[in-house]
């Protein structure tokens, strides 16, 4: 007889699987009955200024075929002191979270898939070395191409993001670091209970096309699901609950 697996075990095996579709009564979600849903970009905080970004029509990267990218992906720790452009940086958001096309308040088109058309992730930037912005901890609004400043430049990021990471040198010595934070709001409103294998395996969409766009402007990253919560979410200012962080990608240049 195979020995019995613990309650924690048969629980997250049970998460990875597509069960709990078939228990969940569409009817009552709050899409179905009739719910606006939540929006799809978080609004800013109060006296905030936007920083334009550079558009995608404008900004200057160097081709390379996608069987090249794909080839070459691989994880990288070890990043040069050299900064990253604005240009480079602009790049990177669109080909992580860019906007194609508003449809309608539910239905917001990007560049990577997502399921239900969710898209369920904030994206933060902790930022040490981008040409023409100082250190920080920033926010991308997708709808506008832009960036908000969340917390002021004197955040040691080196050091938190180090301590974050149990110690992951990597990740404090980057040009920037990508934080994706979970609205589990946005799924759930379609999905109820169903929501949360998608939103996991959307993460893993966004974060293979940083991997990719990196190899095109001569830089790296090495995704990171191992941090404390608690000192993430400090680090970016989400409450742990309503928003957190899910995954991050520290990026630099690399030889």
């Amino acid at each position: 007889m195979a020995e019995k697996l613990p309650i924690s075990t048969t629980l997250g095996r049970y998460f990875l699987t597509d069960r709990i579709r078939e228990e969940v009564n569409f009817r009552t979600t709050d899409q179905s009955r009739g719910v606006a849903p939540p929006p799809v970009q978080k609004p800013l905080p109060p006296g905030a200024s936007v920083i334009a970004l550079p558009g995608m029509d404008t900004v200057k990267i160097p081709s390379i075929d996608l069987v090249t990218a794909i080839g070459r992906r691989k994880s990288r720790r070890r990043f040069l002191a050299d900064p990253l452009t604005l240009d480079e940086l602009a790049f990177l958001l669109w080909a992580t979270q860019g906007v194609r096309a508003v449809q309608h308040e539910a239905a917001v088109l990007r560049v990577v898939p997502s399921a239900g058309c969710r898209h369920p992730f904030e994206t933060y930037l902790a930022v040490q070395r981008i040409t023409g912005l100082e250190s920080g901890i920033y926010r991308y609004l997708p709808l506008d191409h832009a960036l908000v400043q969340e917390q002021p430049a004197g955040v040691d990021i080196t050091a938190r993001l180090t301590a974050a990471t149990h110690g992951q040198r990597f990740a404090g010595e980057s040009a920037v670091t990508f934080i994706w934070s979970a609205v589990p709001d946005r799924t759930e409103w379609r999905y109820a209970e169903a929501s949360y294998k998608v939103i996991a395996v959307d993460a893993g969409h966004v974060c293979q096309n940083l991997y990719l766009a990196c190899e095109a402007i001569g830089a790296g990253t090495c995704a990171i699901a191992a941090y404390r919560q608690d000192l993430m979410d400090e680090l970016i200012g989400t409450d742990g609950y309503d928003e957190f962080v899910i995954y991050l990608a520290p990026i630099g240049k690399v030889r």
